[in-house]
């Protein structure tokens, strides 16, 4: 089976992200099923993709709107404003549904489309009807959009999120609708999405990498707190800023904190054990350098991938539920909490007891069987008969 798995940004093998980590695991996991994969996106400027040989490059963009600059912004908006889409997939808009569909021509035979979430799939939406299709719903769009309407500040910002939320709405029930599948990555999700059913949707279990490295012997702690994120994504900011103003505050004087990754401008603490690192040669060394691991998601849908790679790495851990979402398994030492106090107490505990690691090879064997067999599932729904579509 040659499958083509179209997506926004093309692996680049830097897995930088949740989304970059989750897209890998499920490409793994689709060829580990036996099927030959063709990636097909855009890649980020200056970046090479991974995987030459089965990828087909539509342009470079750079989707960040974070560091874009002014005139950048505006055009995106325009863009979306006069296309009826939405400001994620706007950004797409750089070729023609002609030239994604002379693209895909140029892959040679397929029998089927991987629509992985909503921001390609919605930018090109007409070119992807031609093959069955699987859908991959990384979150549920349309609530993380209005969440993050509710936080935002300022009435211009809040504007955009209702519209997008409005538009994510209709296009993720288009795309669930047409899909012969539908692959979410955390369980509460597939009833948002309505389809709820194990004939429609199936929950991904993730892993951060297909195989696990070598145990990296005693770890040398230098902070007790270790957070790492993509902080520009709303979702994410949420959870970090409910951290710093909720739990940080009731933590000793000389508790430690480092934060890595990219942080929005404005968001500061006035406590004297944070520190503020941007980004970090090496993701899993920073975390294995903190005597426990806060994971503090409050909003957003889908599953956290910081969560797994903590418990596959075996590092102690303390959790709000929400970080917990589709993840069946919850090791010893992690503590759940969603009080600020009780979980700024967690953390103090878990440093001062000198809580210890535990084994993640069995957390990863275990999401790594039921990944490849819930891909199995959606396979063998996109080979069948045709399901009807409601008109």
């Amino acid at each position: 089976m040659h499958l083509l798995f179209a997506t926004s940004i093309v692996p680049d093998g830097a897995l930088s992200s949740g989304y970059e980590i989750a897209n890998q695991a499920i490409i793994d996991a689709l060829r580990r099923n036996g099927v030959r994969v063709t990636v097909l996106g855009f890649a980020w400027p200056g970046k090479a993709p991974s995987d030459p040989g089965n990828t087909i490059v539509l342009g470079s963009v750079d989707v960040r709107t974070d560091t874009a600059p002014l005139p950048r912004k505006l055009a995106w908006l325009a863009s979306a404003m006069a296309s009826g889409m939405t400001f994620a997939s706007a950004k797409l808009r750089v070729v023609s549904d002609g030239d994604v569909r002379k693209a895909i021509s140029s892959a040679g035979p397929i029998d089927g489309y991987i629509l992985n979430s909503v921001q390609m799939a919605a930018a090109f939406e007409g070119v992807f009807k031609d093959q069955p299709s699987i859908f991959v719903a990384h979150n549920v769009e349309h609530r993380s959009a209005a969440e993050n309407a509710h936080a935002a500040n300022g009435a211009f910002q809040r504007a955009l999120f209702r519209r997008e939320a409005r538009l994510l709405e209709g296009v993720e029930k288009r795309l669930c609708g047409n899909a012969r599948f539908v692959f979410t990555l955390a369980e509460e999700d597939r009833a948002e999405l309505g389809v709820a059913s194990n004939s429609r949707s199936v929950a991904l279990p993730l892993v951060t990498r297909s195989q696990l490295p070598p145990a990296g012997g005693e770890r040398r702690v230098g902070c007790d707190a270790a957070l790492i994120g993509t902080w520009t994504w709303e979702p994410n900011r949420i959870g970090l800023d409910w951290f710093l103003s909720r739990v940080v505050p009731h933590l000793r004087q000389d508790f430690r904190i480092d934060i890595a990754g990219s942080v929005p401008s404005g968001v500061a603490s006035a406590h004297p054990g944070v520190r503020f690192l941007g980004r970090v040669p090496d993701a899993q060394a920073f975390v294995r350098g903190g005597a426990v691991v806060p994971l503090v998601s409050t909003s957003g849908s889908g599953v956290q991938l910081k969560t797994i790679e903590t418990f596959e790495l075996g590092l102690p851990s303390v959790a709000t539920a929400h970080s917990l979402r589709g993840i069946a398994y919850k090791p010893p030492n992690c503590t759940m909490t969603d009080d600020p106090v009780e979980f700024a107490r967690a953390l103090e505990r878990t440093v001062d007891q000198k809580v210890s690691d535990v084994d993640g090879s069995d957390f990863h064997r275990r999401q790594i069987a039921a990944l490849d067999k819930a891909v199995a599932v959606g396979l063998g729904k996109l080979t069948g008969p045709a399901r009807e579509v409601a008109a």
